[in-house]
């Protein structure tokens, strides 16, 4: 089986390409993440990735360049459910370029994190696959992450601190106090 696995960043990519490794399945990674911010995080998370392939003998798709305005085109004023727009919208883009390059399926590593909303990941990727007719190959890496984990850190993969759209920075570094207050 050729598989395209969408990937957000080096370290979540670690677990699931050792573990489709081991099923006898080729995987390529396509990095398509419109949805990071800023411009600078974008870049870390793209060359952490592109280290660790390239460590490990892995294929990857061209990234595309970095494009933030259609992303916030899809989200802004529905904020509240920003993140399971966010998901289709990268999970399209990976299965139409599967499709394109004539992969068996597609999946992604956002089903290794233990901060993703796995049943929305699920229900945008089985939605994409039905509407484009490629599968979708649902895998749950979550009970994998301490090893994603400590593996980057062996490497010194670059780990972020945040999921990555400007959304989540603020949740993630707004001071508990103002958290809430609008």
């Amino acid at each position: 089986m050729k598989l395209l696995l969408h990937a957000c960043c080096g370290p979540c990519s670690i677990a699931p390409l050792r573990l489709l490794g081991e099923e006898g399945i080729e995987a390529f990674t396509f990095y398509f993440n419109p949805n990071i911010h800023p411009y600078r995080e974008w870049a870390k998370r793209r060359e952490a990735l592109t280290e660790h392939v390239s460590r490990v003998g892995v294929r990857e798709l061209p990234a595309p360049e970095y494009e933030v305005r259609g992303w916030f085109r899809e989200v802004v004023y529905r904020e509240e459910r920003r993140c399971r727009l966010c998901y289709r919208m990268r999970l399209f883009e990976t299965a139409r370029r599967a499709k394109k390059g004539r992969f068996d399926g597609f999946t992604t590593t956002l089903l290794y994190s233990r901060y993703q909303n796995h049943e929305a990941v699920i229900e945008a990727g089985e939605s994409v696959a039905e509407e484009l007719d490629i599968p979708f190959i649902y895998r749950d890496w979550r009970e994998n992450w301490e090893e994603g984990v400590e593996r980057s850190r062996e490497l010194g993969i670059y780990r972020q601190e945040y999921c990555g759209c400007l959304y989540s920075e603020v949740e993630r570094f707004r001071p508990r106090a103002v958290k809430g207050s609008g």
